[in-house]
């Protein structure tokens, strides 16, 4: 007799299945925010059942912060990437950030409300700002030695770049209309200003880039 089972699943290994959840709650964390991420929401979506999410995240919160760190993570990545010179690079970085970055933003506003009652997350939000501090002191130290960049104090400009960056973050739950050039080009603005640039030269190279 034929039997008439359905076909067999594979059974994949736990390095795999682990990340397989990661990156779908990231995907949810993106697009629908931290508190989306559930056990069930995730099983659905990867149509497996929710004990088996419960299996490698006994707790919700691990798996939220888990979701957190591998969306900001590839975000980092996609944000401060790019090939061409320090000018260059920071143009994109500040086209990025002004003109694709509205998910991100929100992730961003989201992770550091939940801080407040979840230290672990608080935790985790230094670690990924220290991340970004990083990368973005690494090319102004580049951009400064190759003299596109005019700066003394690495740290005291990547910090106001970033204090540019969460400003206009703060606005991307708004619903209206407003893009006044003050605020769409806030960021590279406070990029020209931080880095010793002429006025208008980064705005106009962001939006050819």
């Amino acid at each position: 007799m034929v039997s008439s089972e359905g076909p067999s699943r594979v059974r994949k290994q736990p390095e795999e299945r682990r990340a397989e959840i990661i990156a779908e709650a990231a995907r949810i964390a993106l697009e629908d925010g931290l508190e989306r991420i559930t056990l069930r929401a995730v099983a659905d979506a990867l149509g497996v059942r929710p004990g088996l999410i419960s299996h490698y995240f006994p707790a919700a919160e691990d798996l939220v912060i888990a979701a957190f760190l591998v969306a900001v993570t590839g975000e980092r990545e996609r944000l401060q990437s790019g090939e061409g010179d320090p000018f260059e690079r920071m143009a994109v970085f500040v086209r990025r950030v002004q003109f694709e970055s509205v998910d991100l933003s929100r992730l961003w506003l989201n992770a550091r409300h939940l801080a407040r009652f979840t230290p672990a997350l608080a935790d985790a939000i230094e670690e990924q700002e220290a991340l970004d501090r990083d990368r973005l002191m690494s090319l102004i130290e580049e951009g400064r030695d190759a003299g596109a960049f005019r700066v003394e104090d690495p740290l005291e400009a990547c910090v106001r770049i970033f204090m540019a960056v969460d400003g206009l973050g703060a606005y991307a739950n708004n619903v209206g209309d407003f893009e006044p050039e003050s605020y769409v080009h806030f960021v590279a603005d406070v990029c020209e200003w931080a880095l010793g640039i002429e006025p208008g030269r980064l705005r106009e190279r962001v939006l050819g880039s």
